[in-house]
């Protein structure tokens, strides 16, 4: 595929329009994500200048449209075994394990998930995030277990990016938390955004902080943790782990959001993505997927001590 260079000029029924609303309904095999991100990069300009993706088109406003090509992504397809749940010429379905990143970036250009299935998949894989995220269309952190959605091609991507927009992917977590939740469900709905100080990390109701919604249930108790699942309505990064550590409730064995000292011998936060269910991007029908949950995480439940 070619660069692409595309001139419009807005008629009266184009009047009023988002930017990125109007050239998604140009290029309908592009997410709208990504048409922002070009907005963004100003690789799409109003009569030759940068603007943001709200910007409400007036007319015979010059929308210059530049598409770039898809660079195949410098990756190198490495033989890791993948846990898959389910696959078809459109979707691959994982179980990722802890201490595996999602996509290469500084620091893991070796060992993530992309790096197996490139392997895996070959040319398979969609282009829609860049070289560097074949296929990914949504993430959990390294340390978090679980069912995770590979996009192979454009056409799956996009239609699994609009549902992720449009809050209707199930997604529930289950963790184990530091201290006894009395009530028997709850909702945290706070704000998170990048902690002012630490960039590194996530909090919780920040000035500029983007809606995040999660909902949650006591699974059982125990002297001093909680074992829950999680439902997602939102999803941003950290969501869980930020939103249960800014209710008093860290995860168990997140040192970033939780006591820096854990008490068990474990690699990271105590969480599994164990439910995913979306509509299947060709069929239409919705499907669900349950990642089994890992064993080191059976085990705690085991022998952690009850009153």
């Amino acid at each position: 595929m070619k660069d692409m260079y595309n001139d419009y000029v807005i008629d009266i029924f184009s009047i009023g329009k988002r930017i990125d609303k109007y050239v998604s309904e140009l290029y309908s095999d592009i997410s709208r994500t990504y048409i922002q991100q070009l907005i963004q990069e100003h690789h799409i300009l109003v009569n030759s200048k940068g603007i943001k993706p709200n910007y409400k088109l007036t007319l015979n406003d010059k929308v210059s449209v530049h598409i770039p090509k898809v660079v195949e992504p410098d990756i190198v397809a490495e033989n890791i075994a993948l846990d898959i749940l389910y696959e078809d010429e459109d979707i691959i379905v994982v179980n990722k394990p802890k201490q595996m990143v999602v996509h290469p970036a500084k620091g893991h250009y070796t060992g993530t998930l992309v790096n197996a299935l490139m392997y895996h998949c070959k040319d398979n894989l969609s282009g829609i995030n860049g070289i560097s995220r074949p296929g990914i269309v949504h993430r959990i952190d390294c340390d978090t277990t679980g069912a995770l959605v590979v996009c192979k091609n454009d056409f799956a991507h996009n239609h699994i990016a609009e549902q992720l927009k449009a809050h209707s992917i199930t997604r529930k977590y289950i963790a184990i938390v530091h201290n006894v939740i009395k009530e028997d469900y709850g909702t945290v709905n706070a704000t998170i955004g990048r902690h002012p100080i630490n960039r590194l990390k996530m909090e919780a109701n920040v000035t500029n902080g983007k809606e995040a919604v999660t909902h949650y249930r006591v699974l059982d108790r125990y002297k001093n943790f909680t074992y829950i699942e999680c439902t997602l309505e939102t999803g941003r990064t950290h969501q869980i782990r930020v939103h249960m550590s800014s209710i008093g409730y860290p995860l168990l064995g997140d040192v970033v959001y939780g006591p820096s000292h854990c008490p068990y011998k474990l690699v990271g936060q105590t969480l599994h993505a164990r439910v995913l269910g979306f509509v299947h991007p060709r069929t239409n029908q919705y499907m669900e997927f349950e990642a089994p949950i890992p064993e080191y995480f059976l085990h705690l439940l085991k022998i952690l001590p009850r009153n």
